[in-house]
């Protein structure tokens, strides 16, 4: 029986067994976001792109940057997903109804000069998709994930290290959704390179993305809570490591690695030097103009008992998630990858999440939401001074 489980799904399941996997990613646009893309058009040759996918959230930066070098883009999708940035961009973009289950009849005797899959959820898509498209595209590029690495077991994870191609037997429940993902990751990437060849293949391997547009709300945690000020919560002890990346950094640095021509498998990781959690919320709170006391809580078993178990890019450094943030990134940079400042992220997203580009209700759902965090926030703060008075 095939699984149906969704990234979506699994974030939605970690909050309870405590663990998340990385990814599934300025002026905002009105969200009226404009891409910064490079003064230098592509004037010598224009691409033919498609994307599976297209609309959610990594999708819809990576038309942007397209189109403002000059590319055509078209998009394969359900026709479901509405995007919530860049939106009156669309209009230019082919936009291609099927369903990569059961209805790929719009990509047959298609020519496009690549394609990147960001919908390849499904091992058994990327096989059908990529044989279809072997013999009319030139390249290949997979939207992979860090969760092929899973377990996190060791402090360096570069694109060399072996991952794991079959899940483990006996699994625990909380283990389960983190093999079974980080193995369907490794194993579409594998299907795409036996399609396309290593020469006409790229993988790219997001940690986790954040930025506008984001729909798992993993992020927005700390661009709504720390715009109020206050007495913040902060989980984690000094020297927790956290990696996270602008999803727009991806999606531009992508396009771009399509125009050079490379080939190969690259962790999207930053930030581009070492961070501590103490670091990235001193640094986040910079982008509001609101005064913060920061509590800094760093008993991970206190943490346990309240139910704190991550608050991404924050992951609690234990058992096989104790080298999640410490995947390599230099190949990546030194081919190319760069970082905006992690104020324009913060500011950005927040603008994002409080524009028309979502409704009242939408924020509700995650600012409202019993039980959470952010409820809770002011008594676990209660309860740790008063464990410590």
């Amino acid at each position: 029986m095939k699984r149906k489980t969704t990234r979506r799904t699994f974030l939605e399941k970690g909050a309870k067994a405590g663990l998340v996997l990385p990814f599934l990613s300025s002026a905002m646009l009105g969200c009226n976001e404009k891409s910064e893309a490079p003064e230098k058009e592509v004037k010598d040759h224009k691409l033919n792109i498609l994307i599976l996918g297209g609309t959610s959230f990594l999708g819809p930066h990576q038309i942007a940057y397209a189109l403002g070098k000059g590319h055509a883009v078209s998009t394969f999708t359900r026709g479901k997903t509405m995007p919530t940035v860049h939106q009156e961009l669309f209009k230019n973009v082919e936009q291609l109804i099927g369903d990569r289950e059961n209805n790929l009849k719009a990509l047959e005797n298609r020519k496009w000069d690549v394609v990147i899959d960001n919908s390849g959820r499904n091992t058994e898509w990327t096989k059908s998709t990529a044989n279809l498209l072997k013999d009319n595209v030139g390249i290949y590029m997979y939207t992979s994930s860090t969760g092929v690495y899973y377990p996190y077991l060791g402090n360096n994870f570069n694109e060399e290290k072996e991952v794991l191609l079959a899940e483990p037997e006996n699994p625990s429940e909380e283990e389960k959704l983190e093999f079974w993902y980080g193995v369907m990751k490794a194993q579409s990437e594998m299907a795409a390179r036996t399609a396309f060849g290593d020469d006409r293949t790229i993988v790219v391997r997001p940690t986790y993305m954040v930025g506008p547009a984001d729909k798992t709300n993993r992020f927005i945690y700390w661009p709504v809570r720390l715009s109020r000020g206050g007495e913040t919560l902060v989980p984690g002890k000094e020297n927790d490591r956290v990696q996270y990346v602008d999803v727009r950094d991806v999606a531009e640095w992508m396009i771009r690695l399509i125009e050079n021509k490379n080939s190969g498998t690259y962790n999207a990781v930053g930030p581009e030097n070492a961070q501590n959690m103490y670091a990235f919320v001193e640094e986040a709170q910079k982008a509001f103009d609101v005064e913060s006391n920061f509590v800094k809580i760093n008993d991970y078993e206190f943490l346990k008992e309240n139910e704190v178990h991550y608050i991404v890019p924050w992951i609690m450094p234990e058992g096989k998630n104790i080298g999640s943030a410490m995947i390599d990134n230099r190949k990546a940079i030194s081919n190319g990858l760069t970082f905006r400042p992690l104020l324009g992220t913060m500011q950005d997203t927040h603008r994002w999440w409080y524009s028309d580009a979502l409704t009242q209700e939408k924020r509700d759902v995650f600012e409202l939401k019993e039980n959470s965090i952010l409820m809770r926030e002011k008594e676990i703060i209660a309860l740790w001074k008063k464990r410590n008075s």
